[in-house]
């Protein structure tokens, strides 16, 4: 089992793309500031999986400061993640994600959400999401954290 976390302040800039949020993008939500799309849903499962097999995590992967990864998908990051552990010889099982922000509203869109993301890693993907009741810096909308837990298995098991 391995945990990975992730936060991002929303962009500063109104008019970049649209939010990128478990794969999917949300219109009319402000996006969140990253290096890359900023998806911190795929940021979290990519070091929930990569600490779950002792493997490093997001930076070591795929290099966060790299120029190839400015503006890169982060879907890219979890298929790399899931890449290194089946080379050292596992796979997920499952992996559950809460998402901690105001915005976007979650309800709405988590079935397609969970879909997308249970094909992308190739195993049930679970998806809640909360707020802090108006409580630091997701409570006052700056930004919002992803907490990720992954289960993985020997891929022979």
């Amino acid at each position: 089992m391995g945990t990975g976390f992730d936060v991002h302040a929303y962009a500063d800039d109104v008019s970049a793309a649209p939010l990128r949020l478990a794969g999917l993008d949300w219109p009319g939500e402000r996006a969140l500031a990253g290096h890359s799309d900023g998806d911190a849903v795929c940021h979290a499962v990519v070091d929930a999986l990569l600490s779950a097999a002792g493997l490093g995590d997001i930076g070591e992967l795929v290099g966060i400061d790299e120029p190839g990864t400015a503006g890169a998908p982060s879907t890219g990051f979890v298929r790399a993640a899931l890449e290194r552990l089946a080379s050292h010889g596992w796979s997920p099982v499952n992996v559950s994600v809460q998402i901690v922000g105001n915005r976007p509203r979650f309800a709405a869109r988590r079935d397609e959400a969970q879909r997308v993301m249970s094909e992308l890693v190739g195993a049930p993907v679970s998806l809640a999401a909360t707020t802090t009741d108006h409580l630091g810096f997701t409570g006052r909308g700056e930004g919002l954290a992803v907490i990720a837990t992954a289960l993985i298995e020997r891929a022979d098991a």
